[in-house]
């Protein structure tokens, strides 16, 4: 199963530059944990940027699943199918 992973600018020098992840998740789907897990394997410096100590999504970070808001669809046991996109979006702040 392939999911990719669309890193925003900002994010990128923890990825070594990436714009894109492509990730192999194995078969049917799994829960944006699971995909946050191997993203963390492969990028642990992305992860501090993105999950807490305890694993959760950041309250400033928001993680799509395709076009859902994952807090809106189970958070981080959100499925994830193959194709998926996934969309790494920091909340923006400032005035």
């Amino acid at each position: 199963m392939a999911v990719k992973v669309f890193v925003p600018q900002v994010l990128r020098p923890d990825c070594d530059g990436a714009v894109t992840i492509d990730l192999a998740m194995g078969s049917g789907p799994v829960p944006l944990r699971s995909v946050l897990d191997e993203l963390a394997a492969r990028h642990p410096r992305l992860d501090k940027r993105l999950r807490d100590d305890q694993g959760k999504v950041r309250r400033y970070v928001n993680v799509f699943v395709d076009d859902d808001e994952c807090r809106a669809v189970g958070g981080l046991d959100a499925p994830v199918g193959d194709g998926a996109e996934v969309r790494v979006l920091p909340s923006v702040a400032g005035g």
